[in-house]
């Protein structure tokens, strides 16, 4: 079966975003100020017509890479009914690819150590030591060279 993604308007993510990464809290947990910025993306994967992941990509440099072009993406999320099915894997892959059609070297993100397995087995490295992020718990940074790269 083939995922179909494609960018999407924040409003469209939006739910999912909120309802699988900041549930029981306020809507605007799950505001991020990057939202409207300019070069911002957001991508969706669907299942039918309904959002089933979803991630946001942002222009922002690999800490300590400040002078290499990358994306940074966040909020990514999948609706509990599709996992392991490969909606979350697709929806990265997509936002990966319009990256580095934007030119990015580098895709990262900080993410959660329960993720650690999804994102090696999708071609990312661990960059530093696991730090804590509240109200989510332990990261790591990981990072992935794209084709532009």
């Amino acid at each position: 079966m083939e995922i179909r993604t494609a960018p999407a308007p924040v409003a469209e993510i939006f739910d999912l975003r909120w309802s699988v990464l900041r549930p029981g809290l306020p809507a605007d947990a799950a505001v991020y100020p990057e939202d409207a910025d300019p070069g911002v993306f957001h991508m969706a994967a669907y299942d039918g017509d309904a959002v089933a992941a979803c991630a946001t990509f942002f222009p922002d440099p690999v800490p300590g890479e400040e002078d290499v072009s990358a994306y940074r993406f966040r909020g990514m999320a999948s609706a509990p009914e599709v996992r392991g099915r490969g909606f979350g894997a697709a929806v990265l892959r997509a936002g990966i690819e319009e990256a580095a059609r934007r030119g990015a070297t580098y895709v990262w993100c900080n993410g959660r150590v329960s993720a650690r397995g999804f994102y090696e087995r999708m071609g990312f490295t661990t960059d530093g030591e696991t730090f804590e992020i509240a109200p989510s718990g332990a990261h790591h940074r990981f990072v992935l060279k794209t084709a532009a790269g």
